[in-house]
């Protein structure tokens, strides 16, 4: 499991959020932690990209986290998660850009897709091998 900087917000106990509230589908709060996310999106994918982490120095929150990530034709991003979905805010590690207005892609597979031939090759890769095993099952 990764480790991040960010410690989780402490929630109130009492929320308000009783069984017949209108929130009852969410547990305490109607964010995901982005923190989190951050964490999955890195375990998906770490084995098709040179290097991936949450970034420890920008600041993340239950909205908004960051994800350094080095494709293995050895270029470099700074990825922003939040509910829009992910997008590239920097050709470095540990940086944004606010001048880079680059497009919100839903999932990290279809933002790496774009970004890395390399990245593509070895997921699709995988994802032969694994329906190889299935077929053998």
């Amino acid at each position: 499991r990764m480790e991040t900087d960010c410690s989780p917000m402490e929630l109130p106990k009492n929320t308000g959020f009783g069984e017949d509230s209108d929130y009852r589908d969410f547990e305490g709060t109607d964010v995901k932690d982005m923190r989190l996310e951050a964490d999955a999106v890195v375990n998906d994918v770490l084995f098709a990209v040179s290097n991936m982490f949450v970034s420890k120095t920008l600041p993340c929150a239950e909205d908004v986290a960051y994800i350094n990530v080095e494709t293995r034709e050895r270029n470099r991003y700074c990825l922003e998660l939040t509910e829009a979905g992910l997008r590239v805010v920097a050709y470095d590690f540990d940086q944004t850009d606010d001048r880079l207005q680059t497009p919100y892609h839903e999932t990290v597979y279809s933002l790496l897709d774009s970004l890395s031939p390399a990245y593509r090759e070895v997921f699709g890769n995988a994802l032969l091998q694994r329906l190889e095993a299935l077929k053998k099952d």
